[in-house]
């Protein structure tokens, strides 16, 4: 692709580079950069891709697409912010495939995975399309499965990856969007078909500052959509909706006015069960994950294939077949009568809501093991203390992905929050040695919630990933234990 015509759609403040070069590849990692590739030097958090210009016209840029004009005389093009031109020539040099795919993004704090992994089952068993995921644990194209390293992939990544769905027949793309990808511009230049906002609580203050910049930044995803649909129950749900540029289908299970309802709503220890209403119709709808917020994730769902053009009847019969998603509430098996549920709950407002989705179907004790990633936002550490202490009978504090902290100074942060509640509290730095204390110490009808990791199957320990899966331990434990005996 020629140079002059991969940056057509950029505001260039100045180039010296010969817009008839052909173009044969992008980068922002001058170790990846290729002969005859464009060069972009991002400002990162910890670098400044300016500083890299030198290593990647070495490998053979072609041209650097920069903010800051070069020194050395290396053919540039200037642009005022590299973050978005990256996200507008990644989509024109891939021939903008998210284009020619109708592509669904649900943003918000939590109910994001649950979400797209209900409604992927939902586009696929009720509408015969094959469908990508873009999220938390992991991309998918149809039954393959990617690995991916962020919720939401850098935009030259995402653009590839929409490429790679669409040769491969997909027809229907569902995407988590995070508030980083919106404050980032990773999916800038990109018109949602419909975009869905879940919830909003606090999280990622680290890099937003408020939650009014957090809200802000979620909020964004309406002036790039087609039609969208807000959650009217969230104390944000009026500030999503307003003024925005597309239409909004407004959705509740509290009774307000909505164009879609939750009535009847029932909650079991086997999931949940209400009638949605929209308009004169009417559909009896089940999720097998229990929990309040499945009412909402339903709904959310719901929502969004009606803004697709799918019946009511039929999304809500797909939403009904629907089955879990690993490490959402996702049930573990054990050796007695007591239950282990792993949750990726690592943020205060779901961390709560899933505890008090387990307390009615807790005969015994709620035993909640936990702990809050290292170099992320501390202000949450005390307040997930405080509500793990007001939600569970007993509280185990340890390690989660204490990265380049130390794990014991994150505990400590966490414990004022859990004493303020005179609650019984055990700390155990090890994870899994916590989890081994927890299954000894369990009694009948006891459930154990192990909240933070989820899906993950890993340990993040200063820079490295060390393989530590909740499922594996607890098997492994369960299997020693036998033996002994």
């Amino acid at each position: 692709m020629k140079l002059g015509e991969l940056i057509a759609n950029l505001e260039v403040l100045a180039s010296t580079a010969d817009p008839e070069l052909e173009i044969s590849g992008i980068s922002y990692d001058s170790r990846k950069t290729e002969p005859g590739g464009l060069f972009v030097a991002i400002k990162g958090f910890e670098a400044d891709g300016h500083r890299f210009i030198p290593k990647a016209l070495e490998n053979g840029a072609a041209a650097v697409l920069c903010e800051d004009a070069p020194t050395d005389g290396a053919p540039y093009v200037q642009v005022k912010d590299c973050r978005h031109a990256l996200a507008i020539v990644s989509r024109d040099f891939y021939g903008d495939p998210a284009g020619e795919m109708k592509l669904i993004g649900f943003t918000g704090t939590s109910g994001k995975t649950s979400s797209t992994y209900i409604l992927k089952h939902v586009l696929e068993s009720a509408a015969g399309a094959k469908v990508g995921l873009i999220g938390t644990n992991g991309n998918m194209i149809g039954e393959r499965v990617l690995h991916t390293e962020h919720t939401t992939p850098e935009s030259l990544e995402l653009h590839q990856l929409f490429r790679e769905m669409r040769d491969a027949g997909c027809t229907h793309v569902v995407m988590e969007v995070s508030s980083h990808s919106l404050a980032l511009s990773r999916v800038a230049g990109i018109t949602f078909d419909v975009a869905v906002f879940t919830n909003l609580s606090q999280d990622h203050l680290d890099l937003h500052g408020t939650m009014e910049e957090y809200a802000a930044a979620k909020k964004k995803i309406f002036s790039q959509c087609r039609r969208g649909c807000v959650n009217i129950d969230d104390a944000r749900g009026a500030y999503m909706a307003e003024g925005a540029p597309c239409p909004i289908l407004r959705y509740t299970a509290e009774g307000r006015e909505a164009e879609l309802m939750a009535k009847d709503i029932r909650l079991t220890a086997a999931g949940v069960r209400f009638a949605a209403v929209h308009g004169d119709e009417l559909a009896l709808t089940k999720l097998a994950i229990p929990g309040m917020f499945s009412v909402y994730n339903a709904l959310g769902v719901l929502a969004a294939c009606l803004s697709l053009g799918l019946p009511l009847a039929d999304a809500a019969a797909g939403v009904s077949s629907a089955l879990g998603v690993k490490g959402r509430m996702e049930s573990v098996p054990t050796d007695g009568d007591y239950s282990i549920i792993i949750d990726y709950s690592h943020k205060p407002d779901a961390l709560e809501k899933a505890l008090k989705a387990l307390r009615p179907v807790t005969k015994g004790r709620l035993i909640v093991l936990f702990g809050c990633g290292g170099d992320r936002d501390r202000l949450k550490r005390p307040i997930m203390g405080q509500i793990a202490a007001d939600n569970a009978d007993l509280v185990i504090v340890t390690s989660d992905n204490p990265r380049t902290e130390d794990p014991m100074d994150i505990i400590r942060e966490i414990l004022p929050g859990v004493k303020s509640r005179r609650k019984p509290c055990k700390m155990i730095c090890d994870r899994p040695e916590a989890i081994r204390w927890a299954i000894d110490n369990a009694g009948a009808g006891d459930v154990i919630l192990l909240a933070g990791k989820g899906h993950e199957d890993y340990q993040i320990i200063g820079h490295e990933k060390r393989h530590m899966d909740e499922r594996e331990i607890v098997a492994d434990w369960l299997k020693e234990r036998k033996e002994r005996r």
